[in-house]
């Protein structure tokens, strides 16, 4: 059986969770408590030197991390249905606006980075959400110019039918409804996050769904 190592309000794990849910995929979970610590335990740090979730071992033996290379590896290995468009340009937009949340607003926001800032840079509490909000403020407008102007846009990032910059897209939404972000100025990113939200695989890879949301 295919294991899904994460936690419950991990971006990056929502992401896979997303995945396999809509690749139709069965999975084991193993929780990773990122917030007592557990992803630098030695155990977990043999599985991935990283000491982030998520980590995917395949049902084959294979040990996977990174969430989007996890993604574009189960979308290679189970085609259908597919997280990529079928053209190269379609393709490289869809990953363009998935790298935007992955690598661009994601890192900035995620535990280990506001750990630190209120750790050993000693910011305050408010100061914190200020840094957490300008990001999310400053990539989702590019991201609502982006999905409102150019024509690959559907009812989801890239057409009508979910692929990989929406596996991106709403755990970052989560993360900022969490954190109190004023969405209001992103209509077609709220639009679309609406539709990803009414079909099972996302509503099943929701953190509250989750088996150590308890």
């Amino acid at each position: 059986m295919t294991t899904l190592y994460g936690y419950f309000r991990s971006s990056a794990a929502y992401r896979v969770r997303i995945a396999l849910n809509l690749k139709g995929l069965a999975y084991d979970q193993a929780p990773v408590n990122l917030v007592k610590g557990e992803q630098r335990g030695e155990e977990y740090l043999a599985r991935n030197p990283q000491g982030l979730v998520p980590a995917l071992v395949t049902d084959d033996g294979a040990r996977l991390t990174q969430s989007l290379a996890i993604c574009e590896y189960l979308d290679e290995r189970y085609p259908e249905p597919a997280l990529l468009p079928a053209d190269a340009a379609g393709r490289a937009r869809v990953r363009a606006l998935a790298q935007a949340v992955a690598c661009e607003i994601h890192p900035l926001n995620n535990l280990r980075v506001l750990k630190y800032l209120t750790g050993e840079l000693g910011v305050d509490e408010a100061t914190k959400m200020t840094w957490y909000r300008h990001w999310v403020s400053e990539g989702f407008a590019a991201l609502e110019t982006q999905l409102s102007r150019e024509a690959g846009s559907g009812d989801f990032c890239h057409g009508d039918a979910p692929g990989l910059a929406d596996l991106c897209l709403v755990p970052q939404v989560f993360n900022a409804e969490r954190f109190a972000c004023d969405l209001t100025a992103y209509p077609r990113i709220r639009r679309i996050v609406a539709n990803c939200r009414a079909l099972d695989a996302f509503a099943r890879a929701a953190p509250e769904a989750q088996p150590d949301a308890g």
